[in-house]
């Protein structure tokens, strides 16, 4: 599926069940992810988004596909403005740095330099126009992230006592579990 055949199926209001079998047919080479990747920044934020949304279904589902573009995909992230987006990939980076992920993407994050990531996460986290689901996965990423980066932690939990009270009650809840993360960690 070439680039315009892509941007053609994605026009029009995506179900679930269609963004599986965009995945698959994803994984198959019939389009690239950095095809997905690169449509994720459309002009138009609804065909962005659902690009977004894809890509996620095939980091999820056919992660192999995904693995050969992860350089690009990480490279691409701090510039996605699109918020309806910017949650597919925040949630795909929550994946790809949690500690049970696979062993071909643990490597490709800790050989990738992910200070510049830390540092775009964290703005996004303060950010009051980022809506709380894209910040709960922020939250995710950088508790992931300080095994890497020791300081993040003291920096977390600083910005998470500054933001529970101004945020939802799921923040709160999942300011919970990642405070009760760092003291298992500990």
């Amino acid at each position: 599926m070439q680039n315009d055949l892509l941007l053609e199926t994605i026009k029009t209001t995506l179900q679930k069940s269609k963004v599986e079998k965009l995945a698959a047919i994803a994984s198959e080479d019939t389009f690239s992810v950095k095809e997905l990747i690169d449509l994720s920044f459309y002009h138009d934020e609804q065909i962005g988004f659902r690009a977004a949304w894809i890509l996620e279904n095939v980091y999820t589902a056919h992660q192999l596909r995904f693995l050969p573009h992860a350089l690009y995909f990480l490279d691409k992230l701090p510039q996605q403005h699109n918020l309806s987006a910017l949650r597919h990939y925040v949630k795909i980076l929550a994946f790809m740095t949690k500690k049970n992920a696979h062993e071909s993407v643990k490597k490709i994050i800790s050989d990738y330099n992910t200070d510049h990531l830390a540092e775009v996460v964290f703005a996004w986290l303060i950010d009051e126009k980022i809506p709380v689901a894209i910040k709960s996965h922020c939250l995710n990423i950088l508790a992931n992230l300080n095994v890497k980066h020791s300081w993040i932690k003291e920096e977390l939990l600083q910005t998470m006592d500054f933001l529970v009270d101004r945020e939802s009650i799921g923040f709160f809840s999942k300011v919970k579990q990642i405070r009760k993360q760092f003291s298992v960690g500990s």
